[in-house]
């Protein structure tokens, strides 16, 4: 399948401009798709607070164009909180989603002035009452629905309302400013009611500590709106007024406060890697389908297609009167550099090497996912159009 065309004009003309003088491969993302993304979230959701979630795409160009727009930002690291304060970012707009952190990265993300944590455990209640004392907490709880997503989260966070309850007690009594609930209803989650399901379950904890005196006055709703891939999803103002509703039936007019903690959804579709054909061959001399082997793979940037979890979208330059389906393999010397092959892609049988492919909604946890030297193989190229 030929592309026709990527980005708007502007933005077009630079990245046609990199493809003709850059060595593959390498990730272009266009700060113009990120702007409308944002413009859009905050149509659909006006009143809560978007905390883009850095680890998504950590650019400086970008997150200095998210802060321009006015966005807060959720970290995982203190390097991440480093690299957002550099941007004169101010720590009030920053959250620490992490709920694995040492203390003392507490600490210092404490002494640097972000006052607002994430955590699950009573261990890391601890420490935030010792190293962020009188900080604003909201605890991180367990959903359903997460198996759903194109991009599973594992039970490595959050815990059940019966413990979610005793740590907000507990948060208090330590002395700090314990004030809700965050879930995240899986990564590239497309059925609308995962949403549904884990508002519900925040509101039933809120009332049974309502119970004991204790008001919630914030609630995260986390990330896992999707990007553009290869399956069908629902247009974003179709969660937006979903998502909304749910709010009403469980929390009336007055719901609490909200975060939101897109990554993907902002940064996903700006982004088109561009790679070329290294090698194409057949296993037999009977075999249906050809390997086509391109110059990045699962450790250059594509490891969410393992277990071809993530299906992006690929084209390629050429024109042919005949497509065939093909294994997507990358160019390590490691077995697990498949992309997909059992979701096989159609390219045309005159596929030769040199041939450009282009890897579309790939702005997300792309070359922050790529290794630094595996193979010898650098780090992938990002190039942002402005």
């Amino acid at each position: 399948m030929k592309p026709n065309r990527f980005f708007d004009a502007g933005s077009e003309a630079k990245f046609r401009s990199l493809v003709e003088k850059e060595t593959t491969p390498f990730l272009a993302v266009d700060l113009n798709t990120i702007i409308k993304r944002y413009e859009l979230m905050r149509k659909g959701f006006p009143n809560a607070a978007i905390h883009f979630a850095v680890k998504a795409n950590p650019h400086d160009v970008v997150l200095a164009k998210l802060a321009e727009l006015g966005s807060n930002f959720d970290v995982a690291s203190v390097q991440e909180l480093d690299k957002v304060l550099a941007l004169g970012v101010d720590p009030s707009r920053i959250s620490y989603g992490n709920t694995i952190k040492k203390e003392k990265d507490i600490r210092y993300s404490y002494e640097k002035g972000v006052r607002l944590y994430c955590s699950d455990s009573e261990m890391d209640i601890h420490n935030l009452a010792r190293c962020a004392p009188g900080s604003e907490v909201f605890v991180r709880i367990l959903v359903e629905g997460a198996e759903t997503a194109d991009w599973p989260l594992s039970r490595k966070f959050g815990c059940q309302p019966d413990l979610a309850i005793d740590l907000i007690l507990m948060a208090r009594e330590l002395g700090l400013n314990a004030t809700g609930f965050s879930f995240h209803v899986g990564s590239q989650q497309r059925d609308i009611g995962a949403w549904d399901a884990a508002i519900a379950k925040t509101k039933y904890i809120t009332d049974r500590l309502a119970e004991h005196g204790v008001s919630i006055s914030l609630l995260n709703l986390g990330g896992g709106f999707p990007a553009t891939y290869n399956q069908k999803m629902h247009p974003f103002d179709r969660y937006a007024k979903g998502i909304n509703r749910f709010l009403r039936e469980d929390f009336g007019k007055k719901h609490p406060r909200l975060i939101l903690e897109p990554g993907r959804f902002l940064v996903g579709d700006a982004g088109v890697l561009v790679s070329e054909v290294v090698l194409v061959s057949r296993k037999s001399r009977d075999d249906v389908n050809r390997w086509v082997y391109t110059d990045v793979g699962v450790f250059g940037g594509l490891i969410e297609t393992l277990g071809e979890s993530i299906k992006y979208r690929v084209v390629c330059d050429r024109n042919g009167a005949e497509d065939e389906e093909v294994v997507l393999a990358g160019p390590t010397c490691d077995s697990m550099d498949i992309m997909y092959q059992f979701n096989k892609y159609p390219l045309p049988l005159s596929l030769e090497v040199g041939d450009k492919i282009y890897w579309l909604s790939t702005g997300a946890y792309t070359y922050t996912y790529a290794s630094v030297e595996f193979n010898g193989f650098p780090p992938l190229k990002t190039f942002v159009l402005e």
